[in-house]
């Protein structure tokens, strides 16, 4: 099975959603440091969308300033195109795999699509 995870690695919850999927059998896993090579809005848009999420619900409150710049009431497009200019919006870890994406928050969520 091929696992895509968004990652921080400064993240303790990105490390240890990765160490998961590098300890499950089977998972051949793509890292992306997203921070230094962030997913485009329609990218972003169609994780979320896959996920069950709004853009909203996958914005990072805490450490930005997205709640001083009225982010999580703005429209689905202009968080998007927000956190595709500032990847640091993004939360993290965000996991795609043949079964779905999870936003892996807790890391144990990332076991619902493997």
């Amino acid at each position: 099975m091929k696992a895509t995870i968004w990652h921080n690695p400064a993240c303790g919850t990105s490390r240890k959603t990765l160490a998961i999927l590098e300890e499950t059998p089977g998972v051949e896993v793509t890292v992306v440091e997203y921070l230094k090579s962030p997913p485009s809005a329609e990218k972003l848009g169609q994780l979320y969308k896959s996920a069950g999420l709004t853009p909203q619900q996958g914005l990072r409150l805490r450490g930005t300033d997205a709640e001083g710049r009225g982010l999580p009431q703005a429209g689905a497009e202009a968080v998007l195109a927000a956190m595709a200019a500032e990847p640091a919006l993004i939360e993290r870890p965000l996991v795609e795999t043949d079964k779905g994406v999870r936003l892996c928050r807790p890391q144990e969520k990332v076991h619902e699509i493997l």
